[in-house]
């Protein structure tokens, strides 16, 4: 008799062998989802559904090919100190790892050193948390070298702090950062001496890329289009919705992490003005401290971003829960997830509801007014992209000043860095050749303009 919330082999229904979702030769998996059920005092109501949480696991094993031969939730009332599960529970899941001849399980929690050392005598087969899998995802995922640095980075922490009494060396590495082994790896004996010495040097690294990065961002500055972010619960849909915006191919897929590095591309909105949009990776329910400071540096293009589209998937059980999530990592980013002037939320994947719940999500839409109206849509069919791009024209016209400016058709120094220095919103040439601008600066640079140019602030059209 299986416990209860197990499930066997995903992807057999489909006829595969069920060592891989794809019929392969992949890591044979048990996915274990322990669910207290007694809630902690002070605990906030909200929290996800044992079974959500048991999809998101296996989504993020089947995430880097995993072959998931068994996943289940397993109550308790209490977290063991000696084994995180009851013995009895420990005892049952030996038998299921045994009869899947699974060579790794992977335990949705977070296991100390003692732990994990524990249950992988019990289980005699590896064992991972949600940290290290998690971190053996970005290791896989990171393709720029300042994402591969922070992932080594988190990676080097995680594993200085499993070498309590646990291991003298470091797992082998293969892909991403060898929490799981596999063919062609290499044995690197690594202590903590050795691990810190590492850590110190990709530190410095760090820090040049951030400079590097920084020097990026200043350049950037001195064109002067905005900046507006994508942030979201991981598979929220914001590389489809990217792709959409900017006519991009970023990598979008119904995989959970599918963008890890930061990724910008210039919009024409349909008012003329243009924008950069940037992906940034998804956010997800308990991320690794470890991995929060270390993209932290990625996030910095949400961090100064002048408008933030908060994307949800609305088809999800937990969308609630998730975007608590993606507001309690803002909030790490010091960045007020109530700031509804700055951040639009877009209610994405609303082609996968049914008639009844799209309807109650267009109800709830038009009971919110202002700033606090998300915007329903469908990054896959296009619905709803041109409400979207028009309120994000409206909230930018807002934060900038809109000028007439007048010049001779000889100052062509002056049109160059018109061009070069502000938003250039309209241009007209009368029958003397004179050329009349509206341009839309940041306030700060409004009044130097006035002064060299004598322009005129004008409403700037599209403004709400």
């Amino acid at each position: 008799m299986e416990p209860k919330g197990a499930r066997r082999a995903a992807g057999s229904a489909a006829g595969l062998p069920p060592g891989s979702p794809e019929g392969g030769d992949a890591t044979k998996v048990v996915v274990i989802v322990p669910h207290l059920t007694r809630r902690a005092e002070g605990e906030a109501e909200l929290r996800r559904s044992p079974e959500a949480r048991l999809d998101e696991a296996v989504g993020l094993a089947l995430a880097i090919d995993l072959g998931v031969v068994a996943s289940m939730i397993v109550g308790l009332a209490q977290v063991r100190p000696a084994s995180y599960l009851g013995s009895g529970k420990v005892e049952e899941i030996a038998g299921i790892v045994k009869a899947e001849d699974a060579g790794l399980v992977f335990v949705d929690a977070p296991l100390s050193p003692v732990q994990q050392r524990n249950l992988e005598k019990a289980w005699s087969a590896k064992v991972i948390d949600r940290t290290a899998l998690i971190l053996e995802i970005f290791g896989q995922r990171a393709r720029t070298k300042e994402g591969v640095l922070q992932v080594e980075l988190a990676h080097l922490n995680y594993q200085r702090s499993r070498l309590v009494r646990s291991w003298t060396h470091l797992e082998r590495q293969r892909g991403g950062f060898g929490f799981l082994g596999g063919p062609g790896e290499t044995q690197i004996e690594a202590d903590r001496r050795l691990i810190g010495e590492r850590i110190v040097k990709i530190e410095r690294e760090l820090e040049q890329v951030k400079r590097t990065r920084a020097l990026h961002r200043a350049s950037r500055k001195k064109v002067p289009y905005p900046v507006v972010a994508l942030v979201g619960y991981t598979n929220a849909g914001k590389s489809t919705l990217f792709n959409k915006l900017t006519s991009a191919k970023v990598m979008a897929q119904d995989l959970l992490f599918a963008t890890l590095d930061p990724t910008l591309r210039a919009v024409q909105l349909p008012t003329g003005e243009k924008v950069i949009v940037s992906d940034t990776v998804g956010f997800i329910s308990d991320l690794p401290t470890q991995l929060v400071a270390a993209f932290r540096a990625t996030l910095e293009e949400v961090i100064e971003a002048d408008i933030i589209l908060h994307v949800r998937d609305m088809s999800h059980e937990d969308a609630e829960a998730q975007a608590h999530d993606v507001a309690r990592v803002l909030s790490d980013l010091d960045i007020d997830p109530d700031d509804h002037a700055r951040l639009i939320e877009v209610w994405n994947k609303i082609d996968r509801l049914d008639e009844d719940a799209r309807a109650a999500i267009f109800n709830t839409v038009s009971r919110r007014e202002g700033d606090d109206r998300p915007i329903p849509v469908s990054a896959l069919t296009g619905e709803g992209i041109p409400t979207l791009l028009a309120v994000i024209s409206q909230r930018l016209a807002r934060e900038r000043v809109s000028l007439k400016v007048d010049l001779d058709a000889t100052d062509g120094e002056g049109l160059s860095w018109l061009y070069r220095h502000t938003e250039v919103i309209d241009r007209r040439e009368d029958i003397e050749g004179h050329i009349h601008l509206a341009i839309r600066v940041p306030p700060e640079r409004a009044e130097h303009i006035e002064k060299r140019f004598r322009g005129r602030r004008i409403k700037a059209r599209g403004a709400a």
